[in-house]
């Protein structure tokens, strides 16, 4: 089944070619219709992609923006299922077809792949946090969007473009009742996560930036959020084995949300958080 994947860069050079290679080896021709945007690099992020995948098409911008990027994407993409990737998340060929196929089954219109994390060489507070954070509704409830989700033609007419927000997987997610989106569990993604709590904080700064300036500009997506998480804390918090590492997720939240509230409340709209510890070349391929 002919689809589209769009991948919005910015100076991802350390990453676009894993990207790239676990997305499309194998492929058949014709099968993937890949749009790189490389949005504000300062890097060779295009010529890297353009080297990794020939057939790729590689739009370049000089606007820094990733909402842009996915509109940009968009316009150039004439193809279902559309998938849209981070960079520097490896999504497997094999997990692309699957979730192809759910969606082209219906009548789920918006889908994503198990996430899962490659905590190689991560200490002890890295893995806790991520321990506890896998276990809540976000990362279990329909179609988690971290990184790498697909919409099929009736789900993408349900919105527009993409607006000048940071958290676009929220709002696509958010478009779509619980029963309209799914998480695939038969195939699976992998996120690189940070090498410290402190890079946790700044990716998670971003994220809860993201989610209150989507609050604020579109209340209503919040009527399809699912379970709270504070059932989760609390089922978790019943086993003792986890009150070191709830310790450990409760300091980051807390520490990320005073980063947030500052940012937000100051008017510091522009800054983007981002850890580059997490860009490193070596992350394993799930299928």
């Amino acid at each position: 089944m002919p689809l589209s994947v769009i991948i919005p860069a910015h100076n991802e050079a350390a990453v676009i070619a894993r990207c790239l290679a676990a997305l499309t080896s194998g492929a058949e021709p014709g099968e993937l219709d890949v749009i790189v945007v490389c949005n504000g690099c300062t890097d060779n992020t295009a010529d890297l992609a353009r080297r990794a995948y020939p057939q790729a098409r590689v739009i370049e911008t000089d606007v820094p923006s990733k909402s842009n990027a996915l509109n940009l994407g968009d316009s150039a993409a004439a193809r279902f299922p559309r998938f849209y990737v981070d960079a520097d998340v490896v999504l497997p060929l094999a997990s692309v077809r699957e979730v192809a196929r759910v969606l082209e089954q219906g009548p789920v219109l918006a889908a994503a792949p198990r996430i899962e994390f490659d905590l190689a060489h991560r200490g002890w507070g890295v893995r806790a946090f991520y321990d506890v954070w896998s276990r809540l509704p976000y990362c279990r409830e329909g179609m988690v969007g971290s990184g790498a989700y697909a919409v099929s033609a009736e789900g993408r007419r349900r919105f527009g473009e993409f607006p000048p927000i940071t958290a676009d997987d929220a709002f696509v997610r958010l478009k779509f009742a619980p029963h309209e989106r799914k998480t695939v569990q038969t195939c699976a993604f992998t996120v690189t996560p940070p090498t410290t709590l402190f890079g946790i904080i700044k990716i998670k700064t971003r994220s809860h930036f993201g989610n209150y300036e989507l609050r604020a500009k579109h209340p209503e997506a919040f009527n399809n959020e699912g379970e709270s998480h504070r059932a989760a804390i609390m089922r978790l918090a019943r086993s003792p084995i986890y009150w070191p590492k709830l310790a450990v997720y409760g300091l980051v939240k807390v520490a990320t949300r005073l980063r947030t509230l500052r940012q937000y409340y100051m008017g510091d709209h522009l800054q983007w958080e981002r850890d580059d510890t997490s860009r490193r070349v070596g992350a394993k391929v799930q299928a």
